[in-house]
């Protein structure tokens, strides 16, 4: 049997970690980490150096200096696998005073995840920049990791359903509480980097950047997921305190 405080336990962990990884699957997925606010365009030259910065982020190379240029100057919005500018929907760029305006990404693959990083963006003779690159690699791999452990945590808990046992329940909490680290330490990750890129690439001009909604999601799931961590180990051990306490009251 189990007692109706541990059961409630139990079930608030539960909701819990469910609203935690749906947060943090939505965070990862989505490109509103961080976002920057540009100046109106105004100049047929300004327009046309856009328009070709814009055309190299979408067919050219990829390049860190290159799409983070592009960021700056179209209000650009960048998440863990996606980097997107925002552009009139029709060819004729700026033309039309309140021209519809549309968000075009493209995706960080595998590889480029994996790309150094270097001292002076775009320059590969400056030397890798060791620190943002792995900041870079942490910030997509820790999410991912974080995950894991809950999908291991939740497939231990179901078994434990099976059995009818709570004795995995700490482990369960011990998933949760590093899956909670590992979101916590992605959040860091990618303001560490975003403010060591800014160092290296000025803003230009009127150019704000600002946290996005993406990131404030993930950074709620991180206590989420430490506050069923909590419920957890607190239900496994005050139940196992109980049982211990039965069953000698039992033998005496």
């Amino acid at each position: 049997m189990v007692d109706n405080r541990y059961a409630t336990a139990l079930v608030i962990a539960c909701v819990l970690s469910i609203l935690a990884t749906v947060y943090l699957s939505v965070a990862v997925g989505t490109q509103h980490w961080y976002q920057y606010s540009s100046p109106a365009v105004r100049g047929e030259a300004n327009v046309s150096e856009l328009r070709s910065l814009y055309e190299e982020f979408m067919d050219g190379e990829f390049d860190e200096k290159t799409y983070s240029d592009t960021l700056f100057r179209l209000n650009g919005t960048v998440g863990l696998w996606w980097r997107c500018v925002l552009v009139p929907a029709n060819a004729h760029w700026y033309k039309e005073p309140d021209a519809k305006m549309v968000l075009e990404c493209r995706s960080f693959t595998l590889p480029q995840q994996l790309t150094p990083k270097y001292k002076e963006p775009g320059n590969h003779n400056s030397g890798e920049d060791m620190l943002r690159t792995y900041l870079w690699r942490c910030q997509f791999l820790l999410p991912l990791v974080s995950l894991g452990l809950v999908v291991l945590a939740g497939l231990t808990g179901f078994c434990a359903c099976v059995c009818r046992s709570l004795s995995p329940t700490l482990g369960i909490g011990v998933l949760h509480l590093l899956a909670g680290l590992c979101t916590l330490a992605t959040v860091c990750c990618y303001l560490a980097g975003m403010d060591l890129l800014h160092r290296v690439s000025m803003l230009p001009d009127k150019v704000d950047g600002s946290l996005g909604w993406s990131l404030y999601l993930a950074l709620i799931s991180s206590p989420l997921h430490m506050m069923a961590a909590a419920l957890l180990v607190w239900a496994a051990r005050s139940h196992s305190q109980n049982y211990y306490r039965m069953t000698a009251y039992r033998v005496a």
